[in-house]
């Protein structure tokens, strides 16, 4: 039973003096993190190493990773194992290079090798200078090790944002300097062929000096002149080429290789530069993207004085299409959430939903932080929550929101998002908090994650036509779950070992900040009781009135000695709303949809009704062994029939019902889509419910081929040459 002094705890948030104890954050800690007191000596992603720009493949690697790839080219059971022992102590000793580094500079991957193999040497083992040199051999790649830090979310972005933009400036180099060279041909080849090309110093100029004096170049130019023409080119199309070629010359995007102009910046610290260095750009974008448009054409010679002025008079006087914009740079932008105030918000909202190929970093560093207008709630990261939510509605930006250790893990979508040619917006928490209680910024970040107050998940707007293939929760652990489970392995007090899964919440993420330890009471072990139950337990209880229970967490001390603490009403309220929070992205995920478990529902309460009718009711008996009556249904049979037996038009979707299994794969794939009758049978209730794919994997599960997928709706679905191809043996 639960003391009074701790049921006055859990109600008020107050400590009397009957045992209870604060919770201090720098001593105590959820125990699903007492593994993790030095990550050094753990193998995990970090640190990374960003890969050098001149290198193709990805842009970066975590070192474990790399480490992994040279062990397993290693020939001979033997050597491997001695290489691998090698290895993981040069690995370990880079981790903490790192971890203790003072300088802001981050060391290079091969040179780091070598300081870690100097401050291990002279190990006792043999070949250990042999086993430095296969790293050194294996690793085919060079770059900068960043590790977990404040500073990880502007390294690791930047870094990849101008891997792409290199490349991006590299295809438009070799594009421009090709048809500079198209166009610098036409015009000397006119210039050759004209009277002036012609002239006796001209001649003179291309003969050169060892031969000069054996020609009369003054004869030689007057004979030509009689078969020259003045001019090839008419004044209008050397004036245009000659345009032209200035503009790419003096264009400072991607200046050219015989430019001598500087190039602009596209990386800024804030909406408003970055967004009126657009406007005040724009005319000279116009210009260039108008100017590769007619090179294009006069390379070609298909420019045409009569229809091709009238297209490009007016080019770009209402803004440039997406197409002409992909030409351009894209600009990055590193926000901290505390810099979004209204003015930059409004910049962001302007560019972000006008579809400006800009790419914006908005980091947070603190998810605690004191409640934002009165309304008492934890910020848990509002605005940059907030602002990931708003960009979701505007349906074409691409959004990657995580925690700083979980960018290893998504960074094909940080590349992805990267090359996307509209907005991307990052959202991340660094974990760099200076209220976590001494706990580094990897496993904060982590922990944040975890307890789904800074959940993972990723938007790509050109990854298909509906929610199902665009937005993913894919490297959030257990996503079906309201949390995750830790498996927790301790002795208890008669030196027993017990095994236990515990839930790692919002309110284990809290009791590392020293900011809240009034929401915790840690419980001396003499008072522990029955009625101490776990949070997670205490969720599902009705939240008003006196509890049965009091939610507890488990924690640990400084020598992992096993303690716990009460956790008051209020951080039980916020943890609530922050499991609510995750049930929406859940959904948005296809995780326990509520719309699909109502139809569920309904369609298992529809049924249960039909095997509760009585089998003799005339419902369920055959129509031909019902009594006819004049005018009834035995007159309209045949009409009935008739009906029946009209196929649809070839190209609807269709069921043949009265053949359905009941084997619930066509409903499971899209309950809106397809239902059960009354006779536990399946039909199609609204094909404009789902997809043609959906239709097409219906048809393929069906166990008894009764589904015909018909043709597609949409005629701009991804894949439909492929899911027709598909669909033929079934139609």
């Amino acid at each position: 039973m639960h003391s009074e002094a701790q049921v006055t705890f859990f109600l008020t948030g107050k400590r009397t003096e009957d045992g209870l104890r604060p919770v201090d954050a720098n001593h105590l800690r959820p125990a699903a993190l007492a593994a993790y007191r030095d990550l050094s000596r753990l193998r995990y992603d970090f640190p990374l190493v960003l890969i050098d720009d001149g290198a193709s493949g990805p842009a970066l690697e975590p070192l474990s990773g790399l480490v992994d790839a040279v062990l397993a080219a290693a020939p001979g059971a033997g050597e491997r194992t001695r290489l691998r022992a090698h290895a993981l102590k040069i690995e370990r000793e880079i981790r903490t290079l790192l971890a203790n580094a003072t300088n802001a500079a981050p060391g290079r991957l091969h040179d780091l090798i070598d300081a870690a193999a100097t401050r291990l040497a002279p190990l006792p083992d043999t070949g250990f200078t042999e086993s430095v040199q296969r790293l050194h051999a294996g690793m085919k790649v060079d770059g900068a090790l960043i590790d977990c830090s404040a500073a990880l979310p502007h390294q690791l972005l930047g870094h990849v944002w101008r891997r792409v933009q290199d490349g991006k400036g590299d295809a438009f180099r070799a594009d421009a300097e090709r048809l500079i060279h198209r166009l610098d041909e036409i015009l000397r080849a006119d210039q050759a062929h004209s009277r002036s090309g012609r002239s006796a110093a001209r001649l003179r100029a291309s003969v050169g000096a060892l031969h000069a004096d054996a020609f009369d170049f003054e004869r030689m130019a007057s004979l030509l002149a009689t078969v020259c023409a003045e001019e090839t080119l008419s004044a209008a199309r050397r004036r245009r080429i000659e345009s032209v070629l200035a503009t790419l010359r003096a264009q400072r995007f991607f200046p050219v290789a015989d430019s001598s102009v500087e190039s602009y910046g596209f990386e800024f610290g804030d909406c408003a530069s970055a967004l009126a260095a657009f406007r005040s750009r724009l005319p000279e974008m116009a210009q260039l993207a108008k100017a590769l448009a007619v090179g294009a054409l006069e390379a070609d010679g298909e420019y045409n004085d009569a229809r091709h002025d009238a297209v490009f008079a007016d080019f770009g006087a209402d803004g440039l299409d997406p197409q002409d914009l992909a030409l351009f740079p894209d600009s990055l932008i590193f926000l901290n959430e505390q810099a979004l105030h209204a003015p930059e918000n409004l910049a962001l909202d302007e560019m972000l939903s006008s579809g400006f190929a800009v790419k914006v970093l908005v980091q947070t560093d603190d998810l605690l932080e004191a409640p934002l207008a009165g309304s008492g709630h934890l910020a848990m990261g509002s605005r940059g929550r907030q602002l990931a939510t708003m960009a979701l509605g505007l349906n074409e930006v691409y959004i990657v929101q995580s925690v700083s250790s979980n960018l290893c893990a998504l960074r094909a979508h940080v590349e992805r998002a990267m090359r996307y040619p509209g907005p991307a917006l990052f959202s991340v928490y660094s974990g760099a908090s200076d209220h976590a209680g001494g706990l580094p910024p990897y496993l904060v970040a982590a922990a944040a994650m975890d307890a789904r107050v800074f959940p993972a998940f990723s938007y790509d707007p050109s990854a298909g036509a509906d929610w199902a293939s665009r937005f993913s929760l894919e490297t959030n652990a257990q996503a079906e779950r309201d949390w995750p489970l830790q498996r927790l392995v301790y002795e208890d007090a008669e030196q027993q070992r017990v095994v236990e899964d515990i839930a790692f919440t919002l309110a284990d993420f809290v009791a590392c900040d020293t900011r809240h330890a009034r929401h915790f009471a840690q419980v001396p072990r003499a008072q522990w009781n029955g009625a101490m139950a776990t949070l997670e337990a205490c969720l599902a209880e009705a939240a008003h009135g006196l509890p049965e229970k009091l939610p507890s967490l488990v924690m640990v001390d400084a020598e992992n000695r096993l303690q716990r603490a009460i956790v008051d009403d209020k951080l039980v309220r916020e943890t609530r709303r922050c499991r609510d929070m995750w049930h929406s992205l859940q959904e948005l995920g296809g995780i326990h949809n509520s719309h699909a478990d109502r139809v569920r529902a309904e369609q298992i309460a529809t049924a249960a009704k039909a095997a509760a009718a009585p089998a003799s009711a005339p419902a369920s008996q055959p129509l031909s062994s019902q009594p006819a009556a004049a005018g009834t249904a035995a007159e309209a049979a045949p009409a009935d029939a008739a009906r029946a037996d009209e196929a649809p038009p070839a190209d609807e979707p269709t069921i043949e019902t009265p053949r359905c299994s009941t084997c619930n794969e066509c409903t499971q794939i899209n309950p809106r889509m397809f239902a059960y009758d009354e006779n536990q049978q399946a039909h199609i209730v609204d094909v404009n419910a789902g997809t043609y794919r959906e239709l097409v994997e219906a048809a393929e599960s069906c166990q008894v081929a009764v589904i015909h997928p018909g043709k597609p709706k949409n005629p701009n679905e991804p894949g439909l040459d492929e899911l027709l191809k598909r669909a033929e043996p079934f139609l």
